[in-house]
């Protein structure tokens, strides 16, 4: 499945009139249906329940009044406010609401105290709202009578439908300004939209359900370079391992890693790919914590490092080394707490530079680039960074406040520019490629903001590197469903290990997805 942007979102819409030749008031129709299933889904039943139905001026709010139309004739007991000027009304909205008059349904323009006032009772004694106020349109400062609208209805704390996105979260970005209504449901139409999954607006959204409302097919894909990692996506990624699989051919990984007080990150990066099917793990380490992972590691094979000082890797022959390593191996993960001293970011500069390997960055393997991305495009085989936000800001030299709303196409924008795989983590986790094309995975939870549960994705992809060609977006959706799978048993308490020891389970999911398809 895509995911749109306002302007791919309107301009499909606009396609749809004027080179299909269906009616806009068709559209309209199909939304207000699925707004109204979706109403009667989340109460259970409509009948004499009080909907109250929040309608703007432009076609958000036709929507939301074709819904009132199907929830008065369920037998729900509606109340309709229209906010907005009537002048900036879209013809299909006039239309509706001389078909709701003619039916007999209250309706309220929010024009005086009085109106006001009969609004607050409306909220206090209702079951549900619908929010058809502002819509995908919406950007930069609200209204101060739409502002009053959103608090009234978010301190009522009523179950609440959003139309395409909550009011108030600004569609390309996730942005929120000074408010915005608290969805339990939002019922995207056509597709999601990337406001859906960046926060702070994902937080409104509530349950996501999405509905093509009619609109051809072809137009939901052509065009669109963002990309919805989904169960039905996921199933291309992992082929079936064929039965002659042996250690040699499922994946010989090398991963330097590790430093003093940092030996966790590369135990859980090592032990990760091989839970996710990796053949043969080396960890290359400082030479004075080997001791400790060949008590911690049964599988994983170590190889001591040359240090500069107690626990840190650096120089020529801690260099010379790793190239060696790297000779025999598929592919190569450098950084879970790596460290950043002068000698180990000069060391990863130059292992980065003659590897002529599949190459994974992540954490301190990331550091050394900072302000100094286009570095990156000197390597001799595209590499796969996996930043978090924070490491993203510092490598793009752009602050975390000005990333976050342009997220999307920051990361399309530095893997285009620096030719290489981005996998930036957050809330969503959004994979950029060097051709622009966008993956947005909402896979994971909120529980998985702990230490070292970052060094568990970097393991992931790396034990992919062999098994297919799409291991960073396998070790996405493997990574987010295991953590969604450790959260279910152990909530806030989640640790990165969890993640890690349900990463077969994960695999198992998936095989079982592709089962019950075919």
């Amino acid at each position: 499945m895509k995911v749109a942007f306002a302007k791919q979102m309107h301009d499909i819409d606009r396609s749809a009139v004027e080179n299909y030749g269906l009616p806009e008031l068709s559209l309209m129709e199909s939304a207000g249906h699925c707004v109204f299933e979706a109403t009667k889904n989340i109460l259970g039943n409509v009948d004499k329940k009080n909907i109250c139905i929040l309608a703007g001026s432009g076609n958000n709010g036709g929507d939301a009044l074709a819904a009132a139309r199907y929830l008065s004739n369920a037998g729900a007991r509606v109340k309709i406010f229209l906010i907005g000027d009537k002048d900036h009304r879209t013809a299909s909205v006039n239309v509706q609401i001389r078909i709701l008059r003619g039916m007999g349904i209250e309706m309220q323009l929010l024009d005086s105290d009085r109106a006001w006032e009969r609004l607050q009772v409306t909220l206090r004694f209702c079951d549900a709202v619908v929010d058809g106020i502002l819509g995908t349109g919406f950007s930069g400062q609200i209204r101060p009578n739409t502002l009053r609208l959103i608090r009234l209805v978010n301190a009522v704390k009523k179950i609440t439908v959003a139309i395409d996105i909550p009011s108030g979260v600004e569609v390309d970005s996730g942005s929120v300004g000074e408010a915005a209504m608290q969805a339990d449901c939002t019922v995207a139409l056509g597709l999601p939209k990337v406001g859906h999954y960046i926060c702070p607006g994902a937080s409104y959204v509530g349950k996501l359900i999405v509905d093509g409302i009619g609109l051809p097919a072809s137009l939901l894909t052509d065009e669109i370079h963002q990309t919805l990692v989904d169960d039905e996506l996921a199933l291309t990624f992992l082929p079936a391992r064929p039965k002659d699989a042996h250690k040699g051919t499922c994946g010989k990984i090398l991963i330097v890693a590790g430093s003093r007080g940092m030996t966790g990150a590369a135990t859980l990066a090592a032990m990760s790919a091989m839970k996710v099917g990796a053949g043969l793990v080396t960890l290359a380490t400082p030479e004075s914590l080997n001791p400790i992972y060949e008590v911690k590691l049964t599988e994983v094979m170590t190889a001591p490092l040359d240090e500069v000082k107690v626990g840190i890797i650096g120089g020529d022959k801690a260099s010379e080394k790793i190239l060696d390593l790297a000779e025999t191996v598929d592919a190569i993960l450098i950084g879970p707490g790596l460290g950043r001293e002068r000698e180990t970011q000069s060391l990863v500069k130059k292992i980065v530079a003659e590897l002529d390997k599949p190459l994974i960055l992540d954490a301190d393997g990331i550091y050394p680039f900072n302000g100094h991305a286009d570095e990156l495009k000197s390597c001799k085989q595209i590499p796969i960074l996996t930043p978090h936000l924070g490491e993203l800001s510092a490598l793009l030299d752009i602050p975390v406040e000005k990333l976050r709303p342009a997220l999307v196409q920051e990361v399309r924008r530095a893997a285009q520019e620096f030719r290489a795989i981005i996998v930036a983590k957050c809330e969503a986790t959004v994979v950029g490629y060097p051709n622009g094309e966008i993956f947005i995975s909402p896979l994971g939870n909120s529980a998985m903001a702990t230490g070292g549960v970052g060094d568990v994705l970097a393991g992931t992809i790396a034990g992919l590197m062999k098994q297919t060609p799409f291991a960073p977006l396998t070790g996405v959706w493997l990574h987010g469903t295991a953590g969604n799978l450790a959260a279910a048993d152990k909530s806030e308490g989640l640790i990165a290990s969890d993640v890690m020891n349900r990463l077969p389970d994960a695999i198992k999911k998936l095989r079982a997805i592709g089962y019950k398809i075919s």
